[in-house]
């Protein structure tokens, strides 16, 4: 059920067109990747693997950008993404950014969390915007590579043949219909995709008690907190829950929980709605006009396909696995699915690696689903118990907590941070590990941290992008001759970028074939237990993929090639 009482977005219709070059309703052509669905995943994987060079058609169904209330939280990590797809510079400063979510039981607070934010981090933990809006600033920046990245809009798959080096599409659209041949076909089609649906795929978990009535209204916010905000059984929804995020735009958005015994037809009434909207800003003491703009009906489910690879044809987003919206898990864990692809399908398509690496690909997204499920999870069933002894067991926790803090832990809902991918086959762990002191291990994500690059501050995450990346750290940026000649021919092997930072600087650099970072801070080398002589190597996604208390010249080589081969 989705109702739209007003203008959403500014959305910009796109018509639908053939493709140039068509013999007997076939595309001569024949693409080297084919994505279904331009949605964020979709275009986030498109922008990725144009980072790669690596030319991309998507095909949505639609004409516009996603319509109405979608994802609203986005955490650092996807604002980290972001940046390397080219967008940041339009998102961020257009969102809201929040760190403290509070919980209530009727209108006491009971629980406040902050997520995890410090002096090191160039990005806030979470931003509250629009889907709709992220879409539009990754479908313009898709829009300027049009040498890389052919967006055709109105077209939908119609069929899905399996073929020994590919896959054959066909693509309807409202000027007709062709088929299309494809080296790597990529469903990001959604949590109904058709490219699932069409090759007999079904996700396997399980599908939530409890059912969330979302809407959006227009209202001045003003002096309104962002930021997430829960109640328990509060008054304008008296057994129930409810969900509070203000949105860019003179937007709220209010998800309520239907009562067990509330007939959904009535329910939905906007005319029922309305006044629990009413009621609830009275409640907080809002006195304004307002208006609706949008409302839907929503089912939390944990479900995911048991692989991502079948064949040539890959998943990903919501079309591999669907998550519940308590903790931010949906579209974040959709732009980190693109994000883990793009650099090794862009691999494999060059040569640099064997298809096996998109093995590794399904192993580490179908495990982060499934933690992730692990977590939303845990927010679900609290948020709707799913039996009676379980919803006595919540009240009691939450009644407690406001005065015994032991209980807090219990209510968390445990936003969104990154899976570190600790089990993943491309992990090198050595001798070496258990040297280290602190920093990310194998599978984690690289710890964020100012640095001095060129006389200016940036960040470390910075000095990663579309290639490996070999963190070095030294005393005044010095390297040993035989490793930096490891390096470069490991750079050989794949693309790799060396990074020598410094613990100390002097006006005169040594040189080293490197560029040279400065810890001005600090802070760097103790976060990463780092000492002269530690290097990291990382991958493009960010994930650290080996590390070394002391690198030795003969060992870097073979680590990068056991990765990729």
């Amino acid at each position: 059920m989705e109702i739209t009482f007003g203008e959403y977005f500014p959305y910009t219709p796109h018509p639908a067109r053939l493709p140039d070059a068509l013999v007997g309703g076939r595309e001569t052509q024949r693409h080297k990747v084919v994505v279904a669905g331009g949605g964020p995943c979709g275009l986030a994987l498109a922008l990725g693997l144009a980072n790669h060079g690596i030319p991309v058609t998507v095909l949505e169904a639609d004409a516009t950008v996603c319509t109405g209330s979608r994802a609203g939280a986005f955490t650092r990590r996807t604002l980290e993404i972001l940046e390397q797809l080219g967008v940041i510079d339009a998102v961020l400063p257009t969102g809201l950014t929040w760190s403290v979510g509070r919980t209530y039981l009727g209108e006491r607070e009971v629980f406040s969390f902050t997520m995890p934010d410090d002096a090191n981090q160039k990005y806030p933990p979470a931003l509250s915007h629009l889907q709709n809006f992220i879409e539009q600033c990754m479908v313009e920046r898709a829009e300027a590579q049009p040498d890389l990245i052919d967006i055709r809009w109105q077209s939908e798959v119609g069929k899905v043949e399996h073929l020994a080096d590919g896959a054959r599409v066909e693509v309807q659209t409202p000027a007709g219909s062709y088929e299309l041949d494809t080296d790597w076909l990529v469903a990001c089609d959604g949590g109904r995709s058709t490219v699932r649906q069409l090759l007999g795929l079904t996700m396997q978990g399980k599908r939530h008690e409890g059912r969330y009535l979302i809407i959006d209204i227009r209202i001045d916010t003003s002096g309104l907190p962002a930021g997430r905000r829960c109640w328990f059984d509060p008054p304008s929804k008296p057994g129930g829950t409810l969900l509070l995020y203000k949105k860019p735009n003179g937007m709220l958005r209010f998800d309520y929980q239907l009562n067990d015994d509330d007939d959904e037809d009535e329910a939905c009434k906007p005319e029922v709605v309305f006044k629990q909207v009413d009621a609830h800003l009275k409640m907080l003491g809002i006195e304004r006009p307002w208006e609706p703009v949008w409302m839907s009906l929503y089912r939390a489910s944990a479900l995911t396909l048991e692989t991502y690879r079948h064949g040539r044809v890959l998943f990903a987003g919501d079309a591999a696995h669907l998550v519940p919206i308590f903790g931010v898990r949906g579209m974040n864990s959709a732009v980190e699915d693109a994000h883990n692809l793009a650099w090794k399908l862009a691999y494999v398509i060059k040569g640099v690696a064997g298809e096996h690496l998109l093995d590794s690909y399904s192993e580490e997204r179908v495990y982060a689903a499934r933690e992730n499920h692990r977590f939303a999870s845990k927010s679900a069933e609290f948020m709707a118990p799913p039996s009676k002894p379980f919803r006595l067991m919540r009240d009691a926790v939450l009644s407690l907590a406001e005065r015994h803090p032991q209980f807090s832990s219990l209510i968390n809902p445990r936003q969104h941070a990154a899976i570190p991918l600790v089990h993943s086959p491309l992990n090198l762990h050595g001798a070496q590990d258990a040297r280290f002191t602190g920093g990310p291990a194998p599978g984690e994500i690289l710890r964020e941290c100012p640095l001095e690059v060129d006389g200016g501050t940036s960040h470390l995450t910075g000095l990663t992008g579309p290639h490996f990346a070999a963190l070095y750290f030294s005393e005044h940026g010095e390297m040993p001759a035989p490793l930096a000649r490891a390096l470069e021919q490991a750079a050989a092997r794949a693309p790799l970028a060396t990074h020598n930072i410094a613990r100390n600087i002097t006006k005169n650099r040594p040189g080293s074939g490197t560029d040279v970072a400065y810890d001005h801070t600090g802070r760097l080398f103790p976060l990463y237990g780092a000492q002269p002589g530690t290097l990291y190597l990382v991958r493009p996604d960010g994930h650290v993929l080996a590390r070394w208390a002391d690198a030795q010249a003969d060992e870097v080589v073979p680590a990068l090639a056991a990765a990729l081969s």
